[in-house]
């Protein structure tokens, strides 16, 4: 409607992926406040034209939508219903947005607690990575109730390019995720075990990245991620720590329902190895770091 005016929105969580989504809110119109640990982080959303809180508490009173962009279940659990959470000042009929990769069973527990206190949760997963995340192009795979979805939906269609609708419920969306994390842990783990067997050979893997990306072999990881080992730049654009995390809740579920998921637990368990020869907090392509030195293999940018 003409003059109406459009929702207030914090977005707690300005990491790579937090400050391209609170970015493309300020740039779709939106009054948005911006919350991190990180001051430096928060400095420069303001100096962006945003707004900053030192706490989520203070963050989210007024807001109608909060976004929450954090890494796992018990960051969103502490944003919540932590010390200075947004469950004290949050507005009765305002929604959440979970945005945190994380157990099912953990999102819909976390929607149940809020929507006792009559706020809305929407369990919303994001995918697409920090440059379109930034160029409000995420793809977002969201459930939850028909009066989440309408509440939300603003924000949502200026962060998304692709809004998938997964359920009346929370825990869908989170499902969903999971199986786009286990396939994309087994293809970082494949593609970083092939690039680093290639150069075990003495092939030319620039190349290789030529040839395999115009062949059956490609997969969108291997396209993505191991031109950061042909630069040897493990800059963390998403770190070898996520995948330890997702694919280990993959294994979790997978255990408690008996179904056996043997590709992505050798995958685990390559990203595992990578987390533990140190290079945890560097970019996932690391695996490929991690083959090539137990192996005396040598990658640009690597010591001999």
């Amino acid at each position: 409607m003409p003059g109406q005016t459009k929702p207030r929105v914090a977005v707690i969580g300005l990491g790579s992926m937090g400050f391209g989504m609170a970015t493309s809110l300020l740039r779709a119109g939106f009054e948005v406040t911006g919350c991190d640990v990180a001051a430096d982080s928060v400095a420069r959303f303001v100096q962006g034209g945003g707004k900053g809180a030192r706490t989520p508490k203070e963050a989210a009173e007024g807001a109608d939508i909060v976004v929450s962009v954090v890494v796992n279940a018990a960051q969103t659990e502490t944003i919540l219903f932590g010390e200075n959470g947004v469950a004290e000042t949050l507005p009765k009929e305002a929604v959440f947005i979970s945005s945190a990769t994380m157990d099912p069973d953990v999102a819909r527990r976390l929607a149940k607690q809020l929507e006792a206190t009559g706020r809305h949760y929407l369990d919303a997963p994001i995918s697409g990575g920090a440059q379109r995340a930034a160029q409000g192009e995420l793809t977002i795979l969201a459930s939850g109730s028909a009066a989440a979805f309408a509440k939300a939906r603003p924000a949502l269609d200026a962060m998304a390019a692709k809004l998938y609708e997964l359920g009346d419920a929370a825990g869908q969306g989170a499902a969903f995720k999971m199986i786009n994390q286990l396939l994309a842990g087994v293809h970082i783990a494949a593609a970083s075990e092939a690039i680093a067997f290639a150069a075990k050979q003495g092939l030319d893997i620039r190349k290789v990245y030529e040839v395999i990306t115009a062949s059956a072999g490609n997969s969108w990881m291997f396209e993505n991620r191991m031109p950061h080992v042909l630069d040897g730049d493990y800059t963390p654009r998403s770190a070898v720590e996520i995948f330890v995390k997702d694919l280990g809740i993959i294994q979790d579920m997978a255990r408690s329902a008996k179904f056996p998921v043997p590709v992505s637990a050798a995958a685990l368990q390559m990203f595992l190895m990578t987390a533990a020869a140190g290079m945890g907090r560097d970019d996932d392509a690391s695996v490929a770091r991690m083959y090539a030195r137990v192996t005396g293999t040598a990658l640009p940018g690597e010591p001999k």
